[in-house]
């Protein structure tokens, strides 16, 4: 597709500059990083989910031959090395910190669940670190173990962290209790559910893998979310050393999903022999490792309940749940089970009142971490699940109810009960081009069709709504390159999402610069200033923001340059999309030309910045969904989704509707088909794809991207965050419309996964 070079750039669907390398297999993933002399680390993992550590003999592992080293957490400690760090503090409800154990990189003392590294074995060749790792004799008192969020609160479950009693990590309220009490009491009607939210292993397509050296500061080669702020975690809360003794770099990443964001136990040990050994150490995951080695996402379970009047506007609503942490605190910690939940909750509609409370409990399993949308797919999958139950309950048209509640787009700005302000939004106008574009009146010719066949069909539809991460600081930074090329760096990361036409069509957009000359440099932590990484769906808001603002001081550099070039007044100088222009004259020079020109040489043009980013926004839209079930095997079968979101300003349509597509795919996987599943005693009995099933091509049909743009307000392009809306869309749609189909049978919920074998001893029990 031919771009106009520097004009209306922002808006067109470029396809994504980096996959034709890609493709050819020419991308530097971690595990093709190798350098001269690496040695290789194997790690050994605890076959226990409980227990106390006895014994852990390395003596004949490390006379294997080519095992140059073997750590220990007692290694690890003595080194001076931190804990894990959990980034957030939140406070229980009556004021106290919530509790966070110190959580370090290899076992000390005790192992708590099935995985725990427990020893680092470095060897010449890989091979070898791990015939190092079977030699070392482990001897582990089995303790007693819990798995499940629901037992680990009783009393006599097994106790995991000594600093955490009856295993509470953290006892958090939020809202106004009083206010949706009384709302309760004099609804008309409350639809009330116990919802599971199901363990998901994230199974990114790129294993986790890093390559560590030390030459006087240490430098991790590894997939990331942002190697700014994993210099920041390893040098401040890890090595205990200042921030520019730690170099991160980053290239291709093949996938992420909040997965890859924390500091893993992996890292600490390799950077730990880098710096003993004086040489590069390798490590690269088993995909069955990964399944317990890698954080989880997901696993909760609360009751939830909305109230309604006698004309069915909704009084309030109310979620208590229980979140699993796992065995130790993650990054982001319980705040994807509190803070989120808490915002999302009341999504697109009026809702006067919320209030949540959340126990998050240890258990003796894989820890949770944030996974695409962390908490906000969950909020809206609650909301939705109760409003089409409230709509069955009372006898009213789902459509309807939804209709009579949503804020209207005259009442834009509106402050949610959560405290939110949405700033821009046409909630009722997505609901009906959503309508219109499934054909929702044309459904019961369709379902009549199907009961033509012997099968069930169903329908279902979500309102969703997100919060994206809250302001931080940005980087925007342009360096204008001998060849011609044009730099931008700026501190969010690349890892599948296709930053580098959308962050290339803002730049040429804002400088005239031709598309094809931008390069995008996010990988490398020695080139930033600062940089949030990519999270919460908030990079398009973030780098756009700071293009924008470093944008404008290149126009000032070029404005004072070209005034110099032309011995004119600045005042003279004017910037156009063409280039710099003497007014009034036909003298004139482009920004490449002056960049290589006497006036702009040695980097005169260019320019570095960091920026508070814009606040949270608020992408919002309708999904519907249509299923085929057949009773005599319980199999769905997908056969109609359509989804209408609102964006904004979309930088690339084409890869925002990529993007769609992959959350409504990841969200279908969670409500047909994946669960992470233990066995009572902290075993993970779904720890292969023998055991873990995940969508496939043919079980996806073809999903209609349209889009509603109503332009942020708050953020120079008018965008809004695209890359976890999907989940949150999918999640009550695809369950929703597996409900419709059954509710003739008299079955009104059922949890996630609705694999075939649920529906098919649901539909024989009703």
């Amino acid at each position: 597709m031919e771009l106009v070079t520097g004009a209306n750039a922002v808006g067109q669907s470029i396809p994504r500059t980096e996959d034709p390398q890609l493709l050819r297999g020419e991308g530097r993933y971690s595990d093709d990083i190798n350098l001269a002399g690496q040695a290789h680390a194997y790690m050994l993992r605890s076959p226990q989910a409980h227990g106390i550590i006895r014994a852990l003999d390395t003596a004949a592992a490390a006379a294997m031959p080519g095992v140059l080293a073997i750590y220990t957490g007692a290694d690890l400690k003595a080194a001076g090395y931190g804990p894990l760090p959990c980034v957030v503090a939140l406070k229980n409800h009556d004021g106290s910190d919530m509790k966070t154990p110190e959580n370090h990189a290899l076992a000390v003392d005790r192992v708590r669940y099935v995985g725990h590294p427990v020893a680092a074995v470095i060897a010449e060749t890989i091979d070898q670190a791990r015939d190092g790792a079977e030699a070392i004799e482990l001897e582990i008192e089995a303790l007693d173990a819990v798995d499940t969020v629901e037992a680990a609160g009783d009393a006599d479950a097994p106790q995991i962290w000594d600093e955490a009693p009856g295993n509470l990590c953290l006892d958090f309220h939020n809202g106004d209790f009083t206010a949706v009490e009384a709302a309760f009491v004099r609804a008309a009607h409350v639809s009330r559910l116990k919802i599971l939210n199901n363990r998901i292993v994230v199974a990114a397509m790129e294993p986790r893998a890093a390559v560590a050296e030390y030459d006087g500061r240490f430098t991790l080669h590894v997939g990331c979310q942002g190697p700014f702020a994993t210099k920041n975690m390893l040098a401040n809360k890890v090595l205990n050393v200042p921030p520019e003794q730690v170099r991160v770099r980053t290239r291709n990443v093949g996938g992420s999903f909040g997965m890859k964001s924390p500091v893993y136990p992996e890292y600490v040990a390799i950077l730990h022999g880098a710096r003993a050994l004086r040489r590069p150490i390798k490590w690269c995951d088993l995909r069955s490792d990964s399944f317990i080695s890698d954080q989880h996402g997901r696993d909760s379970v609360v009751e939830a309940a909305l109230a309604l009047d006698e004309d069915g506007n909704f009084l309030a609503a109310r979620v208590d749940g229980l979140a699993n942490m796992g065995a130790a605190l993650t990054t982001v910690g319980p705040n994807i089970q509190v803070g989120n939940i808490f915002k999302n909750l009341p999504g697109v509609y009026k809702t006067p009142h919320i209030a949540i409370t959340t126990k998050c409990y240890f258990t003796n399993t894989t820890p949770i971490g944030a996974y695409r949308g962390a908490g906000r797919p969950e909020a809206n999958y609650y909301m939705e699940r109760l409003v089409d139950l409230a709509a069955r309950e009372t006898g009213r048209d789902p459509i309807e109810l939804r209709r009579r509640n949503l804020i209207p787009k005259a009442d834009m700005p509106f402050t949610s009960a959560s405290g939110q302000p949405y700033d821009s939004g046409d909630f009722p106008g997505v609901l009906d081009k959503c309508l219109n574009a499934a054909d929702w009146i044309g459904f019961e010719a369709r379902q009549a069709a199907s009961r033509g066949k012997g099968r069930l069909r169903g329908r279902g539809l979500s309102c969703y709504l997100e919060a994206t991460a809250p302001p931080g600081k940005e980087m925007g930074g342009i360096r204008f390159e001998d060849d011609g090329t044009v730099s931008l760096i700026t501190g969010t990361m690349d890892y599948g999402q296709g930053h580098a036409a959308p962050f290339a069509q803002v730049l040429a957009d804002q400088l005239g610069l031709p598309f094809e000359s931008i390069r995008l440099v996010q990988g490398d932590s020695d080139q930033l200033i600062v940089g949030g990484g990519t999270g919460g769906s908030r990079s398009i808001m973030a780098t756009g923001a700071a293009v924008v603002a470093v944008s404008a001081e290149v126009r000032e550099k070029a404005r004072h340059l070209a005034a110099e070039k032309f011995e004119t007044a600045v005042e003279d100088i004017e910037f156009t999309a063409q280039g710099l222009h003497v007014a009034g004259t036909d003298r004139a020079i482009t920004l490449l030309k002056l960049a290589k020109s006497p006036e702009g040489r040695d980097g005169a043009l260019n320019a570095a910045l960091a920026i508070d980013t814009p606040p949270s926004t608020y992408p919002n839209g309708v999904h519907i969904c249509e299923v085929e079930i057949d009773p005599d095997t319980g199999v769905t079968t997908l056969e109609r989704y359509v989804a209408v979101d609102d964006f904004g300003v979309m930088a690339n349509p084409m890869i925002v509707a990529g993007q769609v597509h992959g959350g409504i795919v990841q969200g279908i996987g969670q409500v047909l088909m994946e669960h992470a599943v233990y066995d009572g005693g902290g075993q993970l009995l779904s720890g292969s794809f023998m055991d873990y099933a995940m969508p496939r091509a043919d079980q996806i049909p073809n999903i209609e991207f349209h889009d509603h743009p109503v332009p942020a307000t708050t953020n120079p392009l008018g965008v809004k965050g695209c890359g976890e809306a999907g989940c949150s869309g999918a999640l009550p749609a695809v369950m929703n419309a597996v409900i419709d189909a059954l509710a003739p049978l008299g079955i009104n919920h059922m949890d996630m996964p609705a694999t075939p074998e649920k529906i098919w001893r649901a539909i024989r029990s009703a």
